[in-house]
C-alpha cells in the first residue's frame, strides 16, 4: 500500500518522539504560489521525477493543497502544491483560494511562479500583493521557459520585480527539465536548519482515495471542453488491495451537475468513458506499481459547486 506523511506522523505519535536530526542537515516547507496554470503541478512532478500531481491546461486543475518531500542526504524540502489563485466564481472557487491563502502559513520560503508565455496582469499583480503581505522570503519563478524568447522572460522578470520584493530569480522549463537543478540549489539555501521529519520515499500526504480520484479527473479534464471539466467531481467509494496478488479493485463515482454533462462523459456507447477509464488505470499502475481493476459509473449532483457542504464531502480547498 502506498504510505503517506499522516500514516507516518500517526506510528510516530508516541509522547517523547523527536524527528531525528543530522548535524548541519536543511529541512523546511516551500509553497509554490502563482495564478492557475503557472505550471506549479508540473514544476512538482519534475522535482519529484515522477508524476504525483495532475496537470491539464484547464484553469483550476489542482483543488487540493498537498504536499511532497524532496529528500536528499544534506537537506528535505517539502514542496506545497496549492491551487492557482483567481477571482472566484462560486463557493468551490472561495474554497481554492481560500486553500492556497492558508499555504502560506508557517512555510520557510514562497516560490511565485510566472508563466514566461502569459502577458504579466493584474492577476500575477494581485498574487504579488499577497505573497508581499507574506513573512516568508520569496523566490521569483518565471516557468514555462520554453514557451518564450529572452526578450519575453526580461519582460516577464522586469514587470514582477517590480511589484514583488524577490530575493532570487530562476528562469525554468519544468516539461524540458530546463534548470530544475538550479531552482533546488536556490530553494535550499532558504531552509534553516532541522530535522529530517519525514522519512525519505515517504512521497506525498494524500491518502490514496484522493490520489486516484484525481488521476481520473484529470483524464476528463483532457478529454472534455468549455463547463464540463469545471463541473466535474470525483469520489472513490470502495478501494481493495489484494497484496498476495498486487492488484487494486477500485469503484468510483463521477460527478457532474448536469444531466447533458452525464452524456458527454459517458459518450456515445460509453466509448467516452471507457477511453477515461483505460488512461486513468495506466497511469494508476504505474503510480501504484501493481495491476489495477477500475470501474467508473457516472452521477448527477445538481449544483454541488455552490454548496460549501457537498466541497466538502469531496475534500477540495480546507474541506478535506
Amino acid at each position: 500500500m502506498v504510505k503517506t506523511m499522516d500514516n507516518y506522523v500517526n506510528e510516530q505519535a508516541a509522547p517523547g518522539f523527536e524527528p531525528p536530526q543530522t548535524e548541519d542537515f536543511k529541512s523546511g516547507f516551500v509553497a509554490l504560489i502563482g495564478r492557475p496554470n503557472a505550471g506549479k503541478s508540473t514544476l512538482i512532478n519534475a522535482l519529484m521525477q515522477r508524476k504525483v500531481a495532475i496537470t491539464s491546461n484547464t484553469p483550476q486543475t489542482t483543488r487540493h493543497r498537498f504536499r511532497a518531500v524532496l529528500d536528499d542526504p544534506e537537506f528535505q524540502m517539502v514542496l506545497v502544491d496549492t491551487p492557482g489563485l483567481h477571482k472566484p466564481k462560486d463557493a468551490l472557487g472561495d474554497e481554492l483560494n481560500r486553500s492556497a491563502l492558508k499555504a502560506l502559513e508557517g512555510v520557510d520560503l514562497v516560490a511565485f511562479l510566472v508563466d514566461a508565455s502569459q502577458p504579466f496582469g493584474k492577476g500575477d499583480a494581485w498574487v504579488a500583493d499577497i505573497v508581499s503581505a507574506g513573512k516568508a522570503p520569496c523566490i521569483l519563478v518565471i516557468s514555462k521557459s520554453d514557451l518564450a524568447n529572452e526578450d519575453t522572460i526580461a519582460e516577464q522578470i522586469k514587470r514582477a520585480q517590480a511589484v514583488v520584493q524577490a530575493a532570487d530569480t530562476v528562469v525554468l522549463s519544468a516539461l524540458e527539465g530546463h534548470n530544475i537543478a538550479q531552482f533546488v540549489k536556490t530553494a535550499r539555501s532558504y531552509l534553516p536548519e532541522g530535522p529530517r521529519w519525514f522519512p525519505e520515499g515517504i512521497g506525498i500526504d494524500q491518502p490514496l482515495e484522493v490520489i486516484v480520484a484525481e488521476f481520473v479527473r484529470e483524464k476528463i479534464l483532457t478529454s472534455t471542453f468549455d463547463e464540463v471539466p469545471h463541473a466535474v467531481g470525483v469520489m472513490v467509494e470502495e478501494l481493495e488491495f489484494d497484496p498476495k496478488r498486487n492488484f487494486y479493485r477500485i469503484y468510483a463515482i463521477i460527478y457532474v451537475e448536469r444531466e447533458s454533462q452525464k452524456g458527454i462523459i459517458v459518450g456515445k456507447k460509453g466509448s467516452m468513458i471507457k477511453a477515461i477509464g483505460t488512461s486513468a488505470r495506466q497511469d494508476l499502475k504505474h503510480f501504484l506499481a501493481a495491476d489495477v481493476y477500475l470501474d467508473l459509473r457516472v452521477k448527477v449532483r445538481k449544483g454541488w459547486r455552490r454548496d460549501a457542504s457537498q466541497i466538502r464531502r469531496f475534500g477540495y480547498g480546507e474541506g478535506g
